[in-house]
């Protein structure tokens, strides 16, 4: 098989390493690159300063055969990459009368007087490939140096995607001609690494050479990503697929999608398809049980609404929730949490209803009750079902992991029809 190009990814910003801008410009390059088939073998933060980012440069290019950096192109003082590489290359500034024009109908578009400074960033390097930036005012810039391709892009996330997916994307697969490459998601919940690689591990083993498994785990769940390369054999990603019906045996409910989407969406879909509407009774999650399946577009068709009932009162004003349950269980408990879900379904009309009832941390816990207990429930017509989860690695982890659960109990206790 072809030797895969490797890249590294430079990030410029003092703004990066004072933690006053979280880098996500990292993960989608990786991501991107990776479907291309280009590896990242490096990710590298530099500050403003001319001597790092040369060094960072110098270092990249003996590792990789691109190199992308994003950042420094603004039209501010500190915005020094453009100058350094212009320099780094042994080249000049020159007008770019198509970068000009793309600054021009920006500020025109907006009724807006361009500044000089903004007629500054059409000034670009002479020996550099010009890249357009179809929504801001700094191009990018494509460099070819013995043997190494330098591609630099603005920080600003949504001009840097939208200049990878338009130019940069395309141009490095035709420059590397990277062989093709197909990518399987499979995403489980429920099972973790350990535990899912063991009951695998054989059929992981007997993958053809061409073909790896990588494990991408998160909050309960872990993301199966196969990744196969051409090896002269036709239809590579049917072979891959031949491999698929194994894994669902071996693995069976714990798989909620075979996709890149996220566990709501997965939830969402199965009811819509079934035609099923949903609320929720939140206590300890505080109504993030409801956001998380409101995030996904076009979730008004099954999603009516949700009651935050975190304190008591609001348990037996708005739910239900009988008085004496709560003075003989407590608010955590199976008995009330049955209650909850059996009350948001009443109430809200909705034909299932998920709740929540628990000790989120980092106080409130007992000897009986430490924190990161949670009580889970589901309601329909026919059943409720309850459940009791232990995970305590602080209050918002806390947080995500119930309602990861919950979302999981509500798939998996979904009616058919």
């Amino acid at each position: 098989m072809p030797q895969l190009p490797n890249a590294e990814i430079i990030t410029i910003g003092d703004e990066l390493l004072y933690g006053q801008v979280i880098d996500t410009n990292s993960a989608f390059l990786g991501q991107e690159l990776g479907k291309l088939g280009i590896r990242v073998r490096q990710i590298t933060s530099v500050s403003d300063r001319a001597d790092e980012i040369v060094t960072a440069l110098d270092l990249a290019r003996t590792r990789a055969d691109v190199v992308l950096t994003t950042g420094g192109l603004g039209p501010t003082k500190d915005d020094l990459t453009k100058h350094i590489l212009t320099e780094y290359f042994g080249t000049e500034l020159v007008l770019n009368e198509s970068s000009l024009r793309d600054v021009e109908a920006i500020f025109a578009r907006f009724n807006r007087p361009m500044l000089e400074v903004n007629r500054q960033q059409a000034y670009l390097p002479a020996t550099c490939t010009p890249i357009r930036n179809a929504v801001g005012t700094a191009p990018g810039m494509w460099f070819e140096d013995k043997g190494t391709v330098f591609v630099s892009m603005p920080g600003v996330p949504f001009e840097m995607k939208r200049m990878m997916t338009d130019t940069v994307l395309p141009r490095l697969a035709r420059h590397f001609q990277v062989p093709p490459i197909e990518h399987i998601v499979i995403q489980t919940v429920g099972l973790g690494e350990s535990f899912l690689a063991e009951q695998i591990a054989d059929w992981e083993d007997a993958l053809p050479p061409n073909i790896k498994l990588a494990y991408l785990p998160s909050l309960g769940a872990v993301r199966l990503r196969l990744t196969g390369q051409a090896d002269g054999q036709p239809n590579l990603r049917g072979r891959m697929e031949a491999l698929l019906p194994e894994l669902r045996r071996r693995l069976g409910n714990h798989i909620f999608a075979e996709t890149d989407i996220p566990l709501e969406q997965a939830v969402g879909q199965l009811l819509a398809e079934r035609g099923l509407t949903v609320g929720t009774a939140e206590s300890c999650t505080g109504g993030y049980v409801a956001h998380k399946l409101t995030s996904v577009p076009g979730s008004s068709r099954y999603f009516l609404g949700s009651i935050v009932s975190y304190h008591n009162d609001i348990k037996i004003k708005e739910l239900g929730v009988l008085p004496e349950t709560l003075a003989a269980h407590g608010a955590v408990s199976e008995e009330v949490v049955r209650q909850m879900a059996e009350g948001a379904r009443q109430r809200l009309g909705v034909d299932v209803a998920v709740a929540t009832s628990g000790v989120a941390g980092p106080d409130g816990g007992t000897p009986e009750k430490p924190v990161g207990t949670f009580w889970l429930a589901y309601a329909d017509a026919h059943q409720t079902v309850a459940r009791k989860i232990s995970f305590n690695r602080g209050r918002q982890l806390n947080i995500d992991y119930a309602t990861n659960s919950l979302l999981n109990l509500l798939r998996l206790s979904l009616p058919v029809s």
